[in-house]
Formats: C-alpha cells, sequence, structure tokens
C-alpha cells in the first residue's frame, strides 16, 4: 500500500514540463512531422521500392506497442528483418547485429532509417519526436518485476529518440533495459523543450 501511495505521488509530480509546454511540444510534433514527411517523400519512395524489390513481404510492418496512459498503439517501421523473423511467436530482443537483419535492412538500421515511418505516429499523436522508446507488454512485465517505476512514464507520449537512445544503444539486456529506464524517468523529471531540442540535435550527430 506505502509503495503504491508513493508512486501516485511521485507520478502527479514526476513531470517536468507545465501545460504550456506540452501543448507547445505537440504544436512542434505536428508541425515537423508534416515538414519531414513532405520532403522525405522521395526517401520513403526509394526506400519503399527498394524493399518491395530486394526482400519478399511487406516494405514497412507494424507491432503493438505500449504508450501513454498504458493504452496499445501499432508503431511503424520500415522492415529490415526477414519475414519469420519470431516465427514461433515469442518476443525476442533486437541486437546490433541480429542474424536475421536481410542484407538492406543492415544498412537501414545502420542509419536509423527503419524509423522514418515513425514520423506517423507523430503526425497521429500516438508518439513525440522526444520520449522514452515505446516497448511491448512482454518485455514491460518483465521490467516491471524488477522496477514497477516504468509506469510513471505512461505519463507521457513515446518517442523516436531520446537521451537512452544515444547512450544506451540498443537495449538487448535486461540490465540495459533497466538502465534506459533510469534514463527516461531522469528525462521524464526534467524535460523542457530546450532539452528536447538538445536531443534532437545529439541525435542527428550520431547517426
Amino acid at each position: 500500500m506505502k509503495r503504491e501511495m508513493n508512486l501516485e505521488m511521485e507520478s502527479a509530480n514526476i513531470d517536468g514540463m507545465n501545460g504550456l509546454e506540452r501543448g507547445l511540444k505537440r504544436v512542434g510534433d505536428v508541425v515537423g512531422a508534416i515538414l519531414l514527411l513532405i520532403l522525405l517523400s522521395p526517401v520513403f519512395l526509394y526506400i519503399y521500392l527498394r524493399q518491395k524489390l530486394s526482400v519478399k513481404g511487406p516494405a514497412i510492418y507494424s507491432q503493438e506497442r505500449i504508450g501513454k496512459g498504458g493504452k496499445t498503439f501499432l508503431i511503424y517501421k520500415f522492415r529490415t528483418m526477414v519475414v519469420d523473423a519470431e516465427k514461433d511467436g515469442t518476443p525476442l530482443l533486437e541486437q546490433a547485429d541480429d542474424p536475421r537483419l536481410t542484407e538492406f535492412g543492415k544498412s537501414l538500421r545502420k542509419c536509423h532509417l527503419d524509423e522514418l515511418p515513425q514520423i506517423w505516429n507523430v503526425l497521429k499523436g500516438d508518439m513525440s519526436f522526444v520520449g522514452y522508446r515505446p516497448e511491448r507488454k512482454y518485455f514491460i512485465d518483465q521490467i516491471m518485476i524488477h522496477n514497477p517505476d516504468y509506469q510513471l512514464l505512461y505519463k507521457t507520449a513515446p518517442g523516436i529518440t531520446s537521451m537512452a537512445a544515444i547512450k544506451n544503444g540498443y537495449t538487448d539486456t535486461m540490465e540495459k533495459m533497466l538502465v534506459r529506464l533510469d534514463m527516461d524517468l531522469e528525462y521524464l523529471r526534467n524535460r523542457s523543450l530546450m532539452l528536447d531540442w538538445k536531443i534532437i540535435f545529439q541525435t542527428l550527430f550520431n547517426f
């Protein structure tokens, strides 16, 4: 009971942004998403056609993730793996040099171009440009066993990039997942529009 009360109190005060900043952040997400979808449309077309011509299966795939309010949404990516990457139905963590990657998928992953369809998620409001990386329920349940504070992240929308994504790399172990959670909670407590811009610029320079 005491643990639940502490979580409720922390949840009420954890967000570093006020209402005005959250509103401006959303406006920036919408404007930025529209501009990027227009400017990057030739890149989208090239990747889509290259995928269709070089590998079997859909060029874009969707996967259920958990976002704001603990609600499920579909995240979109350019497919980088073989179609039956999880053929036995058991969720597997992605790795930097995953053997399930296709040759073109390796190139997309190296430049993070597989994440481009998530701009549509930003426009829809499922995600923001900056925020914690959304995870699958299967892995969230495991994380919650070690640290139930994960549920505090549900106060905000997940993002395409974050400080944890820049510094922690691929989260291919539970240890990295817990480090990522600590970094995401730290971001949430201290987030601001200025910090978001800093993370965006660092992401661009780390491509």
